[in-house]
């Protein structure tokens, strides 16, 4: 049980490591949007953990909660980088492919 907590930090992870390079094509005059990705990506891996270390199942459910609110904001300022031509399309996808990895484990956590 405790493997698959640790497999969706290690996605978060390499989640967060990726986002960086991307950043990077992102003007400062859009900063919010540069900063809300690094904000909402460290406080997903910040719920995972505290949701590792939840014994109780109801606490451990919503914050599960949080956490698929807050990549669903990821996908929301991914997909305005995209509107805004700061990043392409295949980009934008390999990101969203690699959050939507993360909801399907985090929902499968929370059958659990």
């Amino acid at each position: 049980m405790n493997e698959d907590r640790f497999l969706i930090s290690k996605y978060m992870k390499e989640f967060i490591n990726n986002i960086d390079k991307v950043i990077i094509n992102i003007p400062n005059k859009d900063r919010v949007i540069k900063d809300k990705l690094y904000i909402t990506s460290y406080n997903i891996l910040y719920l995972i953990y505290k949701a590792n270390y939840s014994n109780n199942k109801i606490i451990r459910y919503n914050i599960c909660l949080d956490i698929l609110a807050n990549i669903n904001m990821l996908d929301f300022y991914l997909e305005r980088c995209y509107v805004n031509k700061y990043l392409s399309k295949k980009q934008v996808l390999s990101r969203i492919d690699k959050l939507s990895i993360i909801i399907k484990m985090v929902y499968g956590w929370m059958n659990k």
